[in-house]
């Protein structure tokens, strides 16, 4: 990594969006992204308590640290990258345990394998992800795409650890399953695990 100043650092990743864009973010991707995509396939019939209960608590803690920025985000504009982190993590897991959910409740899986490769592949995700945001953050990326908004060129390495998770949620889900619909969605929330992963 090239020597870099901090404030430049800080400044480049801070300044990114208005309050009242991160408000608006806010709005959209919990009401969308978490709420709908995430927690209601757990509420699905075959109703699984553990799978719920494994995500209502990060989930109400997230959005009590949301009314911050929904009532007041020009107060709290310096944490909210912070908060967005932390949102990446806790959707990401959320949609890991709706398409864990999906594959043992909806197919009845029993073999403990789905369950093992995906705890391998949900932490190689956020692994590779946080990695290439610290990079992309001290070689100047960040500041580069404020400055004039260029094109930036995805590491080889992140997007094939992102489309290696995708592929075998699929695949795990096609080997094990008949039911093409719990696997489309299987195969659906793992692509945007990986987008909220990269928060």
């Amino acid at each position: 990594m090239r020597n870099v100043d901090k404030r430049e650092i800080a400044l480049s990743y801070l300044n990114l969006q208005t309050p009242k864009e991160n408000r608006g973010n806010i709005l959209v991707f919990f009401i969308v992204a978490l709420d709908l995509i995430g927690l209601l396939p757990l509420l699905a019939y075959p109703y699984a308590w553990d799978y719920f209960i494994a995500a209502i608590f990060p989930v109400v803690i997230i959005h009590l640290w949301a009314i911050l920025y929904i009532v007041d985000p020009y107060r709290f504009e310096k944490s909210y990258y912070l908060f967005l982190g932390v949102y990446g993590y806790i959707n990401t897991y959320v949609y890991f345990l709706a398409t864990q959910k999906l594959m043992y409740a909806h197919l009845n899986l029993t073999s403990p394998i789905p369950f093992i490769m995906g705890v391998i592949l949900y932490g190689g995700l956020l692994i590779g992800f946080n990695v290439f945001n610290v990079k992309a953050l001290y070689s100047g990326l960040y500041a580069k795409l404020h400055k004039n908004g260029s094109k930036v060129n995805v590491s080889p390495i992140i997007a094939f650890s992102g489309v290696g998770y995708f592929l075998a949620q699929l695949i795990m889900s096609l080997v094990y399953s008949e039911s093409f619909i719990i696997v489309l969605i299987v195969s659906l929330l793992s692509l945007l695990a990986i987008v909220t992963a990269f928060f």
